[in-house]
């Protein structure tokens, strides 16, 4: 059955100007010389010395403020940089620690509106509470690290409407201390979160028992969100939008920009917060309802993650920058690169999508307005399916679809900037009694 799309009290949106040019791609040879800097400092463990000028945590969140700074020279000082900090206890800091988070800050035209990119640089050996021997965390995760330095550097040479954060968290492994301190920042500073990256194990193709799979990203995300109620999650339920919270419309959108990534990888979106039974640095973030994903590599090898570096029975273990693949890690980068640039140039998206048509075939959709928009975007689908099917581009904060019955159609609405760049999708659903 065709479907078609009345505009109700809507004209079409007006002429988009030209897009902007491609950004060029991330370098394998910058990844690699940064992760060879990072491993340099023996140990990062959150724990361990911060007054030594070449060894442990310290000397390697300086090493990072310095590589922000100079980025940020590059672009007549277009990244400030900040360093957060708090003191943290729990069972892996038993006495306490302090925990510091170094951010290079691009400030947009928007200054509170804010999309975030962040790896932590913290590593560690088998035992977490060893602070002293060697842990050089080359894929866990000073990829992550040296991803988001690479992000810097490329996207320093444009502004966008939104504020990018350039996130170096501390604290990951004791208890995603460095992504708390910087959520609870973003929340008590009014940021207007419109999307979290979390990179952590990104840069290896070769997994456990030697399999390799060098084709292919994962991008995990929460369904039903975390910082929703009950009554909220019964809501989502009843209206069948498991699949279409905010950070899986991030997920979805990632997957939609990879294809456009010359040369690029196959997004796994991964129907789950994170890897089964485990956690990462986006997981505060979706705590304060902010769309948040994590990358990862498609297949970990876990001989080389959290290890005593050592050989045994022919086995190599350790975190060392042996298993790397840096052409692999600059295409995630580049699919990084090219999704903060959008959301970034994008306007904010929709708080609220409502839709109406009970007892209909047509189904009426309204939303709020969002500054700075030059239109809408209306995407449906059947609700048989996963993937947006359907759009039509208008003007104005209303609109009904004809013949498009609510009962059988997902319905959700992006923000459009005058080029063309599109927010994130707000899902539709029904409208709420205040």
């Amino acid at each position: 059955m065709p479907l078609f799309a009345v505009p109700l009290l809507l004209a079409a949106v007006a002429p988009i100007s030209s897009p902007p040019a491609r950004l060029p791609a991330p370098s394998a040879t910058r990844l690699k010389a940064d992760v060879t800097a990072m491993v340099g400092f023996g140990t990062r463990h959150t724990a361990s010395t911060t007054t030594d000028p070449k060894r442990g945590i310290g000397a390697a969140r300086t090493w990072a403020a310095q590589r922000f700074t100079e980025i940020g020279a590059t672009c007549g000082g277009c990244i400030t940089v900040e360093r957060i900090a708090r003191t943290f206890t729990g069972p892996r800091a038993p006495t306490g620690v302090v925990v510091e988070d170094v951010l290079g800050i691009q400030k947009g035209r928007d200054p509170n509106r804010v999309v975030i990119v962040g790896a932590h640089i913290d590593s560690r050996v088998t035992d977490v509470m060893n602070v002293t021997s060697d842990a050089p965390g080359a894929n866990d995760n000073a990829s992550g690290v040296a991803l988001v330095l690479e992000a810097a550097r490329l996207l320093s040479q444009r502004q966008f409407d939104a504020t990018i954060v350039y996130a170096v968290f501390s604290g990951e492994e004791q208890g995603l201390w460095g992504a708390e301190l910087l959520a609870d920042t973003a929340k008590a500073r009014g940021w207007k979160v419109s999307a979290m990256l979390n990179n952590d194990i990104v840069g290896n193709t070769v997994g456990q028992g030697g399999v390799r799979v060098a084709d292919r990203v994962r991008v995990f995300s929460e369904g039903i969100r975390a910082s929703e109620d009950l009554v909220a999650q019964q809501g989502r339920r009843a209206e069948g939008g498991e699949d279409d919270g905010p950070s899986r419309a991030l997920a979805k959108a990632i997957d939609g920009i990879a294809g456009t990534v010359p040369g690029g990888l196959d997004v796994m979106l991964d129907r789950r917060p994170d890897r089964f039974g485990r956690g990462g640095d986006h997981e505060p973030f979706l705590k304060l309802g902010y769309p948040a994903v994590r990358f990862s590599v498609a297949a970990e090898n876990w001989d080389r993650q959290h290890q005593d570096l050592r050989t045994e029975n022919g086995v190599v273990y350790g975190d060392t920058i042996e298993g790397m693949d840096f052409p692999y890690l600059a295409k995630v980068t580049a699919i990084n690169v090219a999704t903060l640039a959008r959301i970034a140039g994008a306007p904010a998206a929709p708080d609220e999508v409502t839709i109406a048509g009970a007892l209909s075939r047509d189904t009426t959709v309204k939303w709020t307005a969002v500054p700075g928009a030059a239109g809408y975007r209306v995407r449906w689908r059947r609700n048989d399916a996963q993937d947006w099917a359907e759009t039509r581009d208008v003007t104005g904060t209303q609109t009904l679809l004809v013949q498009v019955p609510v009962d059988d159609n997902f319905v959700g609405v992006s923000a459009l900037s005058a080029n063309g760049a599109e927010s994130l999708v707000s899902f539709g659903g029904r409208e709420r009694r205040r």
